[in-house]
């Protein structure tokens, strides 16, 4: 199996062009003639997931979150972002991202933790592309059954993976929840569209405290606040299961937790 070949199912199911003007998606490094047979898939293109995908033998790593978003005149292994690519280049293991492009994609980033906390039946875009309606950003569904805020926090909880961060939220916790808003990553970019859609509850992350609180306090949605790495990790084992049923390859989720929080301190009430 060839990286070309790799890279020409991936583009199919997150075609660069659905990536943002800002954004930076596809092949990070690489040949496009080296051969593939196990593929990393991981949220962050970082040291640690570098270190498992070399000892794992991995000849590609597939990552949501680009290496490189910003302009860079150089990548000297002077810099952190300069050493993983060398390192990449030197045990030629290639890297590719789909970011926004797989945000927007069905199923995408939002499908998965959709599904993850709980979300059934169909879903639908909270922002739908211009072109096709039927993806675009977040996604809205129904629980199949009514949950307090409290109840669906705890689900939101164990559904998504474990982090320091844990899942918080916002609003009565006496709150019935049934029809549910989701975006994978930062999302308070789309908390007026959350508004508008009649939901009673958005699950997101990098919510921050006056848009926040403003939105409670003006009778919008309960809102649920995660950690950014544990709303787009979900989408991994997807993609995966995706690349082996059109290629025959390996994959392998990192068992990596690369989201930056690593410690919690908390009183009495905050471990509520």
């Amino acid at each position: 199996m060839r990286l070309s070949q790799v890279i020409a199912v991936l583009d199919d199911l997150y075609p660069p062009a659905w990536a943002e003007s800002w954004d930076a998606v596809g092949l990070v490094c690489g040949d496009p003639d080296q051969e593939v047979r196990r593929v990393l898939l991981a949220v962050d293109p970082v040291a640690a997931v570098v270190d498992e995908a070399l000892e794992w033998d991995a000849d590609l790593i597939l990552t949501h979150h680009p290496l490189l978003l910003r302009g860079v005149h150089g990548v000297g292994a002077d810099t952190p972002k300069g050493r993983l690519v060398h390192r990449l280049i030197k045990n030629d293991v290639a890297l590719f991202t789909a970011h926004t492009n797989a945000d927007v994609a069905v199923p995408g980033v939002s499908d998965a933790l959709a599904r993850a906390v709980g979300v059934t039946g169909e879903l639908r875009p909270i922002v739908p592309s211009a072109d096709d309606p039927r993806r675009g950003l977040g996604r809205i569904g129904e629980l199949p059954e009514t949950l307090t805020l409290e109840e669906f926090t705890a689900r939101a909880a164990l559904g998504l993976p474990a982090t320091v961060w844990g899942v918080r939220a916002a609003g009565d916790p006496d709150r019935p929840v049934r029809t549910v808003a989701v975006c994978g990553g930062s999302g308070d970019s789309l908390l007026n569209d959350v508004r508008a859609a009649d939901v009673d509850v958005y699950l997101t992350a990098d919510l921050r405290h006056h848009p926040a609180s403003e939105f409670v306090e003006a009778g919008g949605p309960a809102l649920l606040d995660a950690a950014h790495w544990a709303t787009e990790h979900p989408w991994l084992a997807g993609a995966a299961a995706a690349l082996t049923d059109a290629l025959d390859l390996t994959t392998r989720v990192s068992t990596a937790v690369t989201d930056a929080w690593r410690l919690h301190g908390a009183n009495n009430e905050g471990e509520k």
